[in-house]
């Protein structure tokens, strides 16, 4: 009969069935125990944990450090027999420190390493330096290389001017001495519309590919000198050679200059 009476809605089990059907509450009782539970387990790492021998190093100096000096200390003992209470300060008149002197203890630094320090400071800035002044050296290396190319390519087109000038005056004088072919092919200008196919031009070419700008303008510039008595630098025709020798300076355009 007591299984059929009405359950008493004030009862502890009806209250915690209801709370327990409230929404959100069992996820926010469980989440409550896994934060307990992991901080019960740190807990427990750090009791389990090996100290390392630094941090022993470390406790024993600090509880030393925070005792008060005793009799068994030489240095306390020896203050004692002149008189020295304890927690009196030094000195005759008591204006003296009570305390001992506190000490500074640096970890990770050893003698000479200040100066090490510094050594490698220097070295450091010395690499530095050299360092600028190698790509100093690179970039100057390079400037003068381009400006040697540069000047290079200019000579190259002036002596390429000069040999087309004299090959155009070389081509005038023989054709005024009712010459029809040169001595060599590229003594004078080559027409624009000459036939490339032609082999035995194709010979001649192949020839005159194998002779230097600079060495075919020493050759031409003989040539008008020897046959023509005709100086390009000049721009004049003498009369023979005793009048090219005498008033003409050279064979060169350095000799003009």
């Amino acid at each position: 009969m007591e299984e059929d009476e009405e359950e008493d809605y004030m009862s502890d089990l009806f209250v915690n069935v209801r709370q327990d059907v409230r929404p959100g509450l069992p996820m926010v009782r469980r989440m409550k125990e896994a934060i307990q539970k992991e901080g019960k387990q740190k807990e427990a790492n750090e009791r389990n944990r090996q100290k390392s021998i630094k941090e022993e190093e470390k406790e024993r100096r600090d509880l030393v450090l925070k005792s008060a000096l005793g009799n068994e200390n030489k240095g306390f003992a020896l203050l004692q027999k002149m008189g020295y209470k304890s927690g009196q300060a030094l000195g005759k008149s008591g204006e003296g420190i009570i305390e001992p002197i506190p000490l500074n203890i640096k970890t990770g630094f050893g003698l000479g390493h200040e100066e090490l320090k510094k050594r490698k400071a220097e070295e450091k800035l010395e690499n530095y330096r050299k360092k600028l002044h190698m790509r100093k050296q690179a970039n100057e290396q390079a400037t003068d290389q381009f400006r040697l190319r540069f000047k290079t390519k200019q000579e190259e087109r002036k002596m390429e001017g000069d040999l087309r000038k004299s090959q155009r005056a070389c081509q005038q004088l023989d054709m005024q001495k009712d010459i029809d072919v040169p001595k060599e092919t590229w003594y004078w200008l080559e027409p624009e519309e000459e036939d490339q196919n032609n082999e035995n031009d194709n010979e001649d070419e192949c020839t005159s590919s194998d002779i230097s700008v600079s060495e075919k303008l020493h050759i031409l510039t003989a040539y008008l000198r020897e046959h023509h008595f005709y100086c390009i630098w000049c721009g004049t025709t003498y009369e023979d050679a005793e009048d090219l020798s005498s008033n003409c300076p050279g064979d060169s355009a350095a000799d003009h200059d």
